[in-house]
């Protein structure tokens, strides 16, 4: 077991091409044409070593890089003494009144100081935009859009020594050789001269000049939000000038991967060095793979990012407040529920620990006992595949069994060679990995893959894990499902946790990260990620007394611009976080554009706009893990 690897590429890099391929996220990062693998790696010093094995190296900032790997590589790559950690890619998914309304944003727009978001740059990462509507131009029709940037498009071939091009895609050769942006590989970069070029041809050429095509509509709409004006339509901040970014969408799922993001973000942050502007960063999506403590690769990086030029970056934390795919709990707590046991069925309450009674055993914390915890997973009809994640202190120590539907169980083994274990209960194989504390986190990783055998889904109705507790420090456990955008309704925990329910990488310390309320009834929305103010959570940056989310602004029908030309009530945390990117370019723009505080960026903006937070129905203190500080409320946030 290399401790360089993070716990799911290992099990991966220990899992058949062919197994692989039949669960959600093992595949990730493998290029079945070219028989690499993508990687994203830590490391210090120089890569250029690996150039010579035949490995891509595309340096980000702040020592991180990506690798494409051959794959009998891969294992060898990690014994540099440069490398200090790798990660394969994940998946992120994608998380209405006028967005200027419940936020005190008209009070700052439309009397002194009259904030615009002029002079500011604001990076939307996503699904790409409709470059044509007036919401993205000015009021002599020319865009707003300083550069965009399609990752899903290929380049344009180079010229050949007559100096004829040979334009692919659809690229029109009176705008010339199509290239990624410099020092990037991937895509093809748009400036506003070119973006004017198509809005200035006929309607039915304007994709052959600039063929980049926001298909779902959710770029344009977190755009719109954040920066869109039209007249009789205005987004939070609708004179700033916009960066966009269409994330690769590397296969038919059609999410964008870690990779992406991390390429787009320092891709943002350069931009806005280069053009000495300050740069909000607008990342509406997320993931729910990891210990949500601060320790992946992606959650350090964009700490370390936040640090770069004038730059605040903000963050979804998530629809997955009510989605039964979390449970937390404790071995050692002294009120126990029992929960029902062997009953199918869709999960209920999501109050409760999930903690079941037991035989008290003595533990390591004094007066209090360590009983046995049976945690109920109901599985619906129809999962192909479905995964487990076990996050847990590495002091303590459980017996762990598994029990399926049709109550056959199995008892873990506690050392195996390699991490991993393969077991099959009923018509269901299950490949279990037992992950270590890595240099960067001191949480342990128990992640079991669930998939069918000799049937097309997985074993459905209520699966049983039990944890019987060996040595007890602090017998806290957390459980995550994937993302519900990837599982059926009625798979989930009963009794499931809502807290710390915010999707990675709004778990990042120096980001901002965004809750949703509804400002109809001034009241926090239940599907919006929870965070933590939880003194009992004893891993991570939680342990240290970080609260997430740091505010919330409102996500329930919100008003947006569509791809159709008209506007689309939208609710979600992907569209309450560009209410607050919008809100912190004005912020920017009076304090560096203006120059009231040349030093309004990074976390300072994060503490103004805590501090004129608004007062929610329903929420009696703050900060709390549902609504953070409060509600937006961007009048208030500007010092007086």
């Amino acid at each position: 077991m290399n401790q360089k690897l993070e716990n799911l590429l290992q099990l991966a890099l220990q899992t058949s091409e062919e197994d692989r391929e039949r669960t959600e996220d093992l595949n990730v990062g493998f290029n079945e044409i070219t028989r690499t693998w993508e990687l994203i790696v830590k490391y210090h010093g120089s890569l250029d070593v690996l150039e010579t094995l035949g490995v891509e190296v595309e340096y980000l900032i702040a020592g991180y890089a990506i690798l494409t790997v051959p794959e009998q590589l891969v294992e060898n790559i990690v014994e540099l003494e440069q490398i200090e950690y790798v990660e394969k890619p994940k998946r992120y998914f994608y998380e209405a009144e006028m967005p200027t309304e419940g936020s005190c944003i008209a009070r700052v727009r439309l009397r002194e100081p009259d904030l615009t978001g002029k002079g500011t740059l604001i990076a939307v990462l996503d699904s790409g935009i409709d470059y044509r509507l007036p919401e993205f131009r000015s009021s002599n029709g020319k865009t707003r859009i300083l550069y965009l940037w399609d990752q899903t498009l290929r380049p344009s071939s180079r010229p050949s020594d007559s100096g004829s091009e040979s334009p692919e895609d659809g690229l029109n050769p009176e705008q010339g050789r199509r290239q990624p942006p410099e020092g990037f590989t991937v895509g093809v970069e748009f400036n506003a001269d070119q973006i004017n070029l198509a809005l200035d041809a006929p309607a039915g050429q304007q994709f052959q000049f600039l063929p980049s095509v926001d298909t779902s509509g959710h770029g344009t709409a977190v755009a719109g939000i954040a920066a869109g004006n039209s007249g009789t339509y205005q987004g939070a901040a609708p004179e700033a000038d916009l960066l966009i970014v269409k994330l690769g969408l590397p296969d038919a799922s059609s999410f964008p991967r870690t990779t992406e993001i991390l390429r787009a973000v320092t891709y943002a942050i350069e931009k806005g060095v280069e053009l000495q502007m300050p740069v909000v960063i607008n990342l509406s999506f997320g993931n729910t793979y990891g210990a949500h403590d601060g320790s992946s690769l992606l959650e350090r990086f964009l700490d370390n990012a936040a640090e770069i030029g004038r730059t605040v970056i903000c963050v979804g934390a998530g629809n997955e407040g009510s989605s039964n795919g979390h449970l937390a709990g404790s071995l050692l707590e002294e009120s126990v529920r029992n929960i029902r046991t062997g009953a199918g069925g869709v999960p209920g309450s999501r109050a409760g620990t999930g903690s079941g009674s037991g035989a008290a055993v003595p533990s390591r914390m004094g007066n209090a006992a360590a009983r046995t915890a049976f945690i109920e997973l109901a599985v619906a009809d129809y999962e192909r595949s479905l995964n487990v994640q076990l996050w847990k202190n590495y002091c303590d120590e459980y017996r762990i069994y598994l029990r399926s539907p049709g109550g056959q169980e199995a008892q873990l083994p506690k050392m195996i060679n390699g991490g991993k274990y393969t077991l099959r209960l009923e018509q269901t194989e299950i490949f279990v990995y037992f992950g270590q504390p890595a240099p960067y986190s001191v949480a342990e990783e128990i992640y079991f893959e669930m998939i069918p055998l000799e049937r097309n889904y997985v074993n459905s109705g209520v699966w049983t894990i039990r944890l019987e507790p060996e040595r007890v420090v602090t017998g806290r456990y957390y459980f995550y499902l994937p993302s519900a955008a990837v599982r059926s309704n009625g798979t989930g925990f009963y009794r499931s946790t809502p807290e710390v329910t915010l999707t990675i990488p709004a778990t990042a310390a120096k980001v901002i990260s965004v809750g949703a309320y509804d400002s109809t009834y001034e009241a926090y929305a239940d599907f919006s990620g929870r965070g933590y103010a939880d003194a009992n959570r004893t891993i991570g940056v939680v342990a240290a007394g970080l609260a997430k989310p740091d505010l919330a602004a409102p996500g329930v029908g919100i008003l947006a611009p569509d791809i159709y030309g008209g506007y689309t009530p939208v609710t979600g945390t992907s569209f309450a976080t560009p209410i607050v990117a919008g809100s912190a370019a004005l912020l920017m723009e009076w304090g560096i554009v203006r120059g009231n505080d040349v030093f309004l960026y990074g976390e300072k903006v994060k503490a103004y706009l805590r501090a004129g937070a608004k007062a929610l129905r329903g929420e009696n203190y703050y900060p709390n893990d549902r609504v953070g500080w409060g509600g937006l409320c961007v009048s208030s946030s500007i010092p007086t």
